[in-house]
């Protein structure tokens, strides 16, 4: 038996289960009832049974001792990745769950936690706090230092999409302008080729290929730990890419150069550097260059990811097929491309209001069926487009042709039909009614009284005769098409 009975300086009685790990390695637990000892040993026998035990002691790590090993355990994670995930647990996250028990952190726990969260940022800042927890706790219960994740059904702020400015050419013309010689060049790289800011700041000389016309995206600057900018190829093999460039674009990069003293025999250098030759740095640039830029061009509130937004939305505007499209711009997912960077601009919305409008416009006169139609196609065109072929006389001929039989075969012994199986015939009149009158009459099989006649004729139009003992009105088109469909198959 694996559980001892001690006694403790107060004279209180303790049960202790002392069990062994899958390695030899002896642990222990006590407790104040037998009942509880008990029910511990045979839920850990049954685990170990099983193949699900956990060891208890595993528990006991902290969540911020696991949070600072999970950062370091991912040798292929880049260095901006890692750095965003730090300032995330060191902000938001271990100031709450850092000094708990992995095993005591409960759903409860990370659900007040997201909603604190949700009270002063905006959804996305959310969600992303929350994925980095998320993957926190997956991590410790693959590790079997947990044995589920708390972060179960926790309810996270609805994400809008959210529609961002792209520029036109005379916006981007304007933008260049503001920004002034030295990064005029570096808003029309972004705004044309579609790239990254890290992807623009690390372009180096020996990537523009003038000769070829094509530009190769082999490097990125981002930042790393603690702030500091590092440059490191791109973090997925979509991101490394040669893409062509318009002939004017290289020569404005050729007359870039040129003023900073380079060739392009000088391959290692950036193409774009601060005012004191070191690498662009993000944050010094865009408060010293780019938010004065964006306010002089009137487009204030405009982000540099908006020039990838732009060339993604011109690539979809012209017409460049979603693969182009895609390996241009470095997307793994095409679905990236569409959903996340290519925006519907009013003068699109506009072109696709007038190019529906032209191909659905009604028409101005009645349609003309063609008379090489079957008979009951030509009733059914005469009946929904209001026209004939005006050969009054073949017409009247088909519609004498015509016998109505439920077989859909065509009655070798024709009878006549009842007058309230047969919902309506349409009729033509023009000059030759009489012509159609005597149509009509043999499909009846019956003749035609005077005001039937006069229905007929009357304003020289297309109209329904009614059914015999019908009480005004017309059949509906429903009832007509109904009538056509059950024609023989020789007829239809």
């Amino acid at each position: 038996m694996s559980i001892t009975v001690k006694t403790t300086k107060a004279g209180e009685r303790r049960y202790e289960v002392r069990l062994r790990d899958p390695s030899g390695r002896e642990y222990a637990k006590t407790f104040r009832t037998r009942r509880e000892a008990e029910r511990y040993e045979d839920t850990q026998r049954a685990d170990r049974a099983r193949g699900s035990w956990l060891d208890p002691r595993t528990g006991d790590v902290t969540f911020g001792d696991w949070a600072t090993e999970w950062l370091a355990s991912d040798p292929g994670k880049s260095p901006s990745s890692v750095a965003r995930d730090e300032d995330s647990l060191k902000v938001h996250v271990l100031a709450t769950l850092g000094a708990r028990r992995l095993a005591s952190i409960t759903p409860r726990k990370v659900q007040a936690l997201v909603t604190r969260w949700a009270a002063t940022a905006k959804p996305r800042t959310v969600r992303r706090q929350d994925d980095t927890v998320r993957a926190i706790f997956t991590a410790a219960f693959e590790a079997d230092l947990i044995g589920r994740s708390p972060c179960r059904r926790i309810r996270l702020p609805q994400v809008d999409i959210e529609t961002r400015p792209v520029l036109d050419a005379a916006g981007l013309a304007g933008l260049a302008a503001a920004v002034g010689p030295d990064y005029s060049a570096l808003v029309y790289v972004a705004g044309v080729l579609g790239l990254r800011w890290g992807e623009t700041a690390g372009l180096r000389v020996g990537a523009v290929d003038f000769a070829a016309a094509t530009v190769t995206i082999s490097e990125q600057r981002t930042r790393g730990h603690g702030g500091a900018t590092v440059t490191r190829a791109p973090k997925i093999k979509a991101g490394r890419r040669t893409i062509s460039a318009p002939t004017w674009l290289l020569e404005l990069l050729e007359d870039h150069l040129r003023r900073r003293g380079l060739t392009p025999a000088d391959v290692t250098q950036l193409v774009f550097v601060a005012a004191n030759g070191d690498g662009l740095d993000y944050a010094h640039w865009r408060q010293r260059v780019w938010m004065p830029a964006v306010r002089a061009a009137g487009v204030a509130g405009l982000r540099f990811h908006d020039l990838r937004r732009t060339a993604a939305t011109a690539l979809v505007l012209d017409g460049v097929d979603l693969k182009t499209a895609q390996t241009r711009l470095g997307h793994a997912d095409p679905r990236t491309t569409i959903g996340l960077y290519a925006q519907a601009t009013q003068k699109a919305d506009r072109d696709a209001a007038e190019a529906l409008g032209t191909r659905f416009r009604p028409p101005t006169t009645a349609p003309v069926v063609p008379a090489d139609l079957p008979s009951s196609r030509r009733l059914v065109r005469a009946f929904r487009g209001l026209g004939g072929s005006g050969d009054s006389a073949e017409e009247a001929k088909s519609a004498a042709d015509l016998h109505l039989r439920e077989s859909g075969r065509r009655d070798s012994n024709p009878r006549p039909q009842r007058p309230e199986c047969i919902p309506a015939v349409l009729t033509r009149t023009d000059s030759n009614c009489s012509g159609w009158s005597g149509a009509v009459s043999r499909y009846w099989r019956m003749p035609l009284n005077d005001l039937e006649r006069r229905r007929m004729c009357h304003g020289c139009a297309m109209e329904l005769v009614p059914r015999h003992g019908q009480r005004g009105g017309a059949p509906s088109i429903g009832r007509f098409v109904a009538c056509i469909d059950r024609l023989s198959p020789t007829d239809r």
